[in-house]
């Protein structure tokens, strides 16, 4: 019998899919972008998101909402911590992705995956802390009680970091769907990989289909119908490094009266303390009178 030489085997090539509604649907234009790693090689191929795709995942965030602001701040609690929990099994894919995308060695590497994870379980255990730390039981000169509560403000558009592919994402995500809002998110345009896998881990982590909707593709193209759609509530303008379009944007969020958080600092730091400012920067205040007796 005689033997044969194994063949080389070829690689499998990836064109890696949008996620929206908990489905991983292609871009409706059929258009899809060659992603390279930091040395200019071949990666994969990802969607490139168009107008319709934004108003599809808009669509998917706002059928969301009811439920997932609905749930307790405990539930949502442990649903973020088991987001953590499925990131830790996939540890070594995200190392991967993430040295190749941002060309860091794997040392450093190592170092934002744990903090992405770690960031999760802080806002795991921020979610059933937040309405008491910020709620408050107001006195009135009156015969009632007088009780301010934080709720969500309902779908944010989210523009990640461009620069930092997963803490940086995580960073301006979880905080989001911490307070019950959900949300669409365009990934870094030239790292969008780390992104994609999130949603896959976020697909198998008891996070209800719509809370989390990303898009892959360009910011010039989708993002100004995201500031325009007038059933975003809120901007998170982030991962705009063009001024003149950051500007753009703010002016259209402007015109539906839209929650934003605007570009500061391009070089911030995501490895430092998150506090709580961009969890309280989607909230709205709510302010209930009881009558004392009823």
């Amino acid at each position: 019998m005689s033997s044969t030489r194994p063949t080389e085997r070829l690689a499998v090539r990836k064109t890696y899919k949008l996620y929206v509604g908990g489905a991983f649907p292609r871009s409706e234009s059929g258009r899809s972008y060659v992603v390279h790693d930091a040395k200019g090689q071949f990666l994969a191929n990802a969607a490139l998101a168009s107008r319709k795709d934004a108003r599809d995942a808009v669509v998917a965030a706002r059928k969301a909402f009811g439920g997932w602001s609905a749930r307790t701040a405990y539930n949502r609690g442990q649903i973020l911590y088991r987001v953590a929990e499925v990131m830790e099994g996939r540890r070594a894919q995200f190392v991967d992705e993430v040295a190749a995308g941002e060309g860091l060695r794997r040392a450093e590497a190592e170092a934002a995956v744990d903090e992405s994870i770690d960031r999760w379980v802080w806002y795991a255990g921020w979610a059933d802390k937040v309405g008491q730390v910020l709620g408050s039981t107001n006195p009135v000169a009156g015969p009632y009680f007088d009780f301010s509560m934080p709720e969500p403000t309902g779908v944010v558009a989210v523009l990640a970091p461009q620069q930092s592919s997963l803490l940086g994402l995580v960073s301006v995500l979880a905080p989001v769907i911490t307070t019950g809002n959900t949300c669409v998110v365009l990934a870094s345009a030239d790292r969008p990989l780390p992104a994609v896998t999130l949603t896959e881990v976020l697909a198998t982590s008891d996070l209800p289909g719509g809370v989390v909707n990303l898009l892959t593709g360009k910011v010039p193209e989708v993002a100004p119908w995201l500031a325009a759609h007038s059933d975003v509530n809120a901007l998170d303008l982030t991962g705009t490094e063009d001024r003149e379009l950051a500007t753009e944007l703010e002016r259209a969020a402007a015109d539906n009266l839209k929650r934003l958080v605007r570009v500061t600092d391009h070089t911030q730091d995501w490895t430092a303390a998150p506090g709580i400012d961009r969890m309280t920067a989607f909230l709205e205040t709510k302010t209930v009178w009881h009558p004392m007796g009823i």
